[in-house]
């Protein structure tokens, strides 16, 4: 069940239900509501509101999304916002609520939310988004179903609470690479030093462009020697009985560890309940590399854990993915108490990644 960041027009979404931030009258309006209205149709959407209306703030309603790419349309009418006001936090969670209910009552699996009251009704977008995922994530941790969530969004005011960690990510990102780049240059200068003092050098090898560092004793195995002292000191048995946990049996001890409940982990992973299920249930059944990630961040682990978790699925953190760089400095300069899978996922948002918990 995750729930995903967009920059896109709530319009052309492809979706089950797209949400209308409406006026109580359900009256076309301007904004995002007159484009709804326009796509839908002015004249066939009136008609249908029409019917339905009024409402009162804080609640929300269901249409049909008649010429619109969505299936059905939910209007939902935020508060306008009043510096001191301590009733419109909870008008606009229940703006949230109300519309996620109608979608799950329908079976939905997709709706797409616009950030309600944050135009010209004048909530300030940060608490506006605060509460939107509050209200989101309440409703997914009750939901049996199967449903994505996606928060369309416009501008970048929204997220003021992540650009702290914005501006240090592109320095990191540009600094990791540029040094995994001097790296690979080192190890091409060396290679042929290196296949020299490899004790397969009187075999034919391949060009040195064809194959770096790493590739080395795989090249040397394939022609039946032993890289380096490994094979002198080591047997298969040996190595077979120094196995680490597998992925699975990680996963278990370090939800022992985090005292953590299944439901607990998933959510903040935002992940789908039965993926999770599929997860702690096959011994055998290894998950892909943002899926880890995303558990990482759930269950608050520092970059080693991380690194150990990914190692027992057979993944590492690459300095070639700008996608992991993002991930790893998250990590690295974040309290592990405050991990906030949303704040993370607009980071990898800003920098056009895949998000965690997006399956």
């Amino acid at each position: 069940m995750p729930l995903l960041i967009s920059r896109n027009d709530i319009t052309k979404i492809s979706v089950d239900a797209i949400v209308n931030a409406a006026n109580t009258q359900l009256q076309m309006g301007g904004g995002v509501c007159g484009a709804i209205f326009k796509a839908a149709g002015k004249q066939k959407l009136q008609q249908a509101c029409d019917k339905l209306a009024p409402i009162k703030t804080g609640e929300a309603v269901i249409t049909d999304g008649f010429d619109s790419r969505a299936k059905f349309i939910i209007h939902t009418a935020g508060p306008i916002y009043k510096e001191g006001d301590t009733q419109q936090e909870t008008l606009l969670y229940n703006c949230y609520q109300n519309s996620l209910k109608l979608a799950a009552d329908k079976q939905l699996e997709s709706v797409a939310f616009p950030l309600i009251s944050s135009g010209i009704y004048g909530y300030p977008p940060n608490k506006a988004l605060n509460i939107a995922l509050k209200s989101i994530h309440d409703f997914l941790g009750s939901y049996d179903g199967a449903m994505t969530i996606y928060m369309i969004v416009y501008n970048n005011d929204a997220f003021a609470a992540a650009q702290k960690l914005y501006a240090g990510v592109e320095s990191y990102i540009d600094e990791r690479l540029i040094k995994d780049d001097i790296r690979k240059r080192r190890r091409l200068n060396n290679i042929d030093f290196e296949i020299s003092s490899c004790c397969c050098e009187s075999a034919p090898m391949p060009p040195s462009e064809m194959f770096d560092e790493d590739d080395l004793s795989v090249q040397c195995m394939t022609l039946g020697a032993q890289p380096g002292n490994a094979g002198k000191n080591s047997s298969l048995n040996n190595i077979l009985s120094n196995l680490e946990d597998s992925f699975n049996k990680l996963l278990f001890k370090f939800i022992h560890q985090k005292n953590m409940t299944n439901a607990e982990v998933y959510k903040n992973a935002n992940l789908d309940r039965r993926l999770f299920s599929k997860i702690i249930s096959n011994e055998d059944y290894t998950p892909g590399k943002n899926t880890i990630f995303a558990l990482a961040i759930s269950l608050k682990l520092n970059l080693d854990e991380t690194e150990t978790l990914l190692r027992s699925a057979g993944f590492a953190i690459s300095h070639s993915s700008k996608a992991d760089l993002i991930i790893e400095y998250y990590i690295t300069h974040q309290d592990s108490v405050d991990y906030n899978i949303d704040e993370l996922n607009f980071l990898l948002f800003k920098h056009k990644q895949t998000q965690l918990g997006q399956v």
